[in-house]
């Protein structure tokens, strides 16, 4: 992904669905308004930020995007494995309980939040559609982006070899520590794939990079890009709930057909 900034605000866009016409972007901390520690993109109303700050971030992305942030739907993440399609009549609404979104509606932005869990941004450039997944350990064991992309094969007939998949910035395997719990529930969920789990200073790390690429690479998806940006190394530019212990804002992934 490349770092770009439009109207001052500062985001990471992938070139190949640049190149394809997908407006798109993963947000940084730059071009808000609000003050420490959200400075100054926070996006989150529920994290102890001003609302009228938050409002004013969402005003600037939408405006920096050129996207009627009216028509927005984005969600209550559960950090599961729920999905749901979008069409017109969520228009500008927020759905409950869910960590992936698919749409085949020109103009209808999805987006969701982060602070270290991935952003997952997919394409169906033959048949138009977009979708968008938010993977932390919980999703990722749970298989949310397999769901994702099944469900874009369901409602729209998307084969996953056409698909373009951007695993966006989060945090990385350098600095994701994880304990036993956590462990038995990846290899459980991915039995077969030893190399997600990496030992390091007599500690176990997560590379939920590559465990989302496994899923995308066991459906079919061939074309897929990490941004291999890692939040907690990057709070300069990114919120990291871990490395900021839990008292940070929260960055957008947003994608949209035009």
């Amino acid at each position: 992904m490349q770092r770009n900034a439009k109207h001052n605000v500062i985001l990471y866009q992938s070139a190949q669905l640049l190149d394809l016409g997908v407006i798109h972007a993963v947000t940084t901390r730059h071009g808000g308004v609000s003050p420490a520690p959200f400075d100054t993109m926070n996006l989150s109303a529920h994290v102890g930020d001003a609302p009228e700050h938050v409002q004013e971030n969402l005003d600037r992305l939408h405006s920096a995007l050129e996207l009627d942030r009216a028509a927005t739907v984005d969600a209550s993440q559960a950090q599961a494995n729920q999905v749901a399609r979008v069409t017109a009549s969520e228009r500008g609404t927020r759905l409950k309980g869910v960590d992936g979104l698919i749409t085949n509606t020109r103009g209808i932005p999805l987006m969701l939040r982060f602070a270290d869990c991935v952003p997952i941004l997919l394409y169906d450039p033959i048949h138009h559609a977009i979708g968008i997944a938010h993977a932390g350990w919980r999703g990722t064991v749970s298989k949310v982006l397999t769901n994702t992309v099944k469900a874009m094969q369901d409602a729209f007939n998307t084969q996953p070899r056409e698909a373009r998949a951007c695993i966006g910035p989060s945090i990385g395997p350098c600095c994701y520590e994880i304990g036993a719990d956590v462990q038995e529930k990846v290899e459980r969920a991915f039995p077969e794939t030893f190399e997600l789990l990496l030992s390091k200073n007599s500690s176990i790390h997560l590379d939920l990079w590559q465990a989302n690429a496994v899923q995308l690479r066991a459906l079919g998806v061939e074309q897929i890009e990490i941004a291999g940006v890692c939040t907690a190394d990057h709070t300069h530019d990114f919120y990291s709930w871990r490395r900021e212990q839990a008292h940070t804002g929260r960055f957008a992934a947003l994608i949209a057909l035009s």
